[in-house]
């Protein structure tokens, strides 16, 4: 699939154009618990030159009980201003993992009306893997200006879901594993119920990465979503554990030239919560 920048592009892209003036770098690595890594420290050991660090959990709505909800608007404009990033700027994101964190940035810029952004195919292991320059110095940055218009046709929240999954539309699609999704395997957040949502159809995320971690081509994204019984015809909604991996789905139907989908940002550590939502499993 080609370079575009609204939704994924390669690393040859990335480094064709990483002295353009106005392109900003972000580093959106964030990694669960079990994964025993530390994206800060990580990042300033090494990163892509330029690169700024998007911290998601700060990034994030504080008054929420739910973990790296979106944040309101005056806020993410505030932290863009302060990370340099502004209106006229194309943004390439990228994580630590190749395919991970970084889909949920690209996820998040897209709900706060800012659409020249996109993910780096394979993040840092690829850049890493050919060879690339990396480096540990923070880049200088230079406040710029960031207007931003929240597209609430972008996300979903509790009742929202509940509807779709007494009506059958939109679609809902979970990211999580199969195990999880099942109810086989427990949550790894404390305090939550094994299952997922009534209705929903499960399409593990690294279904739709190959073993080099980027997105595969169309084709064969398609028939993931085929096996997996989502009608791309739909409107769809998107969940997983905590609204992170969820955004993976987003992009690889963005890729698809789907465009009538959202995310359901409370995903299951919101769902799983309350007894009074019902939990299927199998």
């Amino acid at each position: 699939m080609s370079d575009d920048p609204k939704t994924l592009v390669s690393t040859e892209w990335l480094a064709a154009h990483i002295n353009d003036p106005d392109l900003r770098v972000l580093d959106a690595s964030w990694y669960l618990p079990d994964m025993k890594r530390d994206a800060k420290a990580e990042y300033g050991a090494a990163h892509i030159p330029g690169a700024r660090f998007f911290d998601m959990d700060d990034i994030s709505d504080s008054r929420s009980a739910l973990p790296h909800t979106a944040p309101p608007v005056e806020k993410f404009m505030s932290r863009m201003r302060s990370l340099g990033v502004g209106d006229g700027h194309q943004v390439v994101v990228y994580d630590g993992a190749g395919i991970f964190s970084a889909a949920r940035v690209w996820w998040l810029f897209k709900l706060m009306g800012k659409f020249d952004v996109a993910v780096l195919d394979g993040g840092l292991p690829k850049w890493q893997a050919e060879g690339r320059s990396v480096e540990d110095m923070a880049p200088i940055l230079k406040d710029r200006h960031m207007t931003a218009r929240r597209q609430s046709n972008l996300i979903k929240d509790v009742t929202q879901v509940a509807a779709a999954s007494k009506l059958g539309l939109p679609v809902i699609v979970d990211a999580r594993g199969a195990a999880r999704f099942r109810g086989d395997q427990p949550e790894p957040r404390e305090g939550l119920r094994s299952g997922h949502i009534p209705g929903s159809l499960n399409v593990p995320f690294p279904t739709l990465l190959t073993e080099a971690g980027t997105m595969k081509p169309a084709d064969e994204l398609r028939a993931v979503f085929q096996q997996a019984g989502v009608d791309l015809t739909k409107p769809i909604i998107t969940s997983c554990g905590s609204g992170v991996t969820a955004a993976i789905i987003n992009l690889a139907l963005e890729r698809l030239g789907h465009v009538d989908h959202a995310l359901y940002d409370g995903s299951w550590a919101e769902w799983g919560q309350f007894a009074s939502l019902a939990a299927e499993k199998g």
